[in-house]
C-alpha cells in the first residue's frame, strides 16, 4: 500500500467514526472535560500550597511536640479528676460534668492528633 493510498484510508476511517458519534456524546464528553478541568485547577492549587515553606511566624504559631504533649497530660489529669466528682455527683452536677468530660475528650483526640 502506497503512502497516498494509507494516507487516504486513514482519512475515510476517521471521517466514518466521527459522523458515527452523536452530538448528545460531544455534549456529555464536554460536560466531563469541564469536570476535569476543574479538577486539575483543584489539585494545582492544593500542590501550591504543598510546596510552599512554612514562614518563621507558622513554625513559632505551631506547638512544639512537647508543649502538645504538657497539654495532653494536663487534659488527661482533668479528665481523671472529673471523673472522680462525676462518681460522687447527683442530679444537674452529674450531668454538668458529664458534658465537660465530653469536651475534654473531644479536646484529648485533638491533641492526640496532632502528635
Amino acid at each position: 500500500m502506497k503512502r497516498s493510498e494509507l494516507a487516504e484510508y486513514i482519512k475515510e476511517t476517521i471521517v466514518e467514526v466521527l459522523s458515527e458519534v452523536s452530538q448528545e456524546d460531544v455534549d456529555t464528553q464536554k460536560v466531563y472535560n469541564d469536570e476535569l478541568e476543574k479538577t486539575k485547577d483543584l489539585t494545582a492549587d492544593l500542590k501550591e500550597e504543598d510546596d510552599v515553606e512554612p514562614t518563621a511566624k507558622d513554625i513559632d504559631k505551631n506547638d512544639s511536640v512537647s508543649v502538645i504533649s504538657r497539654k495532653l497530660q494536663d487534659t488527661t489529669k482533668e479528665m481523671k479528676s472529673t471523673v472522680n466528682q462525676w462518681k460522687k455527683a447527683e442530679g444537674e452536677d452529674k450531668e454538668r460534668l458529664l458534658a465537660r468530660l465530653k469536651d475534654l475528650t473531644k479536646i484529648k483526640k485533638e491533641l492526640e492528633g496532632l502528635l
